[in-house]
């Protein structure tokens, strides 16, 4: 997927304003990064595809409505991108304090504030009831049904990008944890996936 073929799909699923409030953040990360390492440099060429599409097909996944956790938001992938353009309200859970100030950044300089909070902590001293879990590129899915278990409930619907090891994650995470468990391929990248999860508990 090229960078022009990313915004048609955003455009197309989404509205060309979605693409303009998109472009926002974009051009703050790519500046951000410049600071701190937020994006990996070799990404920033393809960042529509990489994170803009990546974090927004999750959207597909979710319910239409209900309150999503966020868990390492660091750049807002994808958790902002997912206050852009769903209808849910979010908590955005950072614990490095120069990521949190720059998502605060994000919230107010895209106008999320009724939806999207910031919170500067890690996920286990965090409790928010959340109806939809998700974690790009965090931890692996044992450490995250436990560290977000303050949060979790047994209805809360989780989805987690995850890399090729992804069916050896769940097969790991199953010796410890029940739950109905099913693996989609990514659109931005087939040796991706993405993993759904609901009915989590520990056995």
């Amino acid at each position: 997927m090229t960078e022009d073929d990313a915004k048609a799909w955003i455009a197309e699923r989404h509205s060309a304003p979605a693409v303009d409030r998109l472009a926002i953040l974009v051009d703050h990360v790519v500046v951000e990064t410049v600071r701190q390492n937020l994006i990996a440099p070799s990404t920033v060429e393809h960042i529509w595809d990489r994170h803009i599409v990546d974090s927004a097909q999750l959207l597909a996944h979710a319910p239409e409505t209900g309150h999503w956790l966020d868990v390492g938001s660091g750049a807002g992938f994808p958790g902002i991108v997912l206050a852009v353009l769903g209808a849910h309200e979010i908590t955005l859970v950072e614990p490095r304090r120069r990521r949190a100030t720059f998502l605060s950044d994000l919230v107010q300089a895209l106008d999320l504030g009724s939806r999207a909070h910031v919170q500067c902590a890690r996920v286990e001293t965090v409790s928010v009831p959340a109806d939809i879990i998700t974690a790009r590129a965090v931890a692996s899915l044992d450490n995250l049904f436990t560290w977000c278990t303050p949060s979790a409930t047994q209805n809360t619907r989780w989805i987690l990008p995850k890399g090729k090891s992804a069916l050896e994650e769940v097969a790991s995470a199953q010796k410890t944890w029940h739950g109905m468990f099913h693996v989609e391929h990514s659109i931005t990248d087939p040796a991706s996936m993405i993993v759904l999860a609901s009915g989590v508990t520990r056995r």
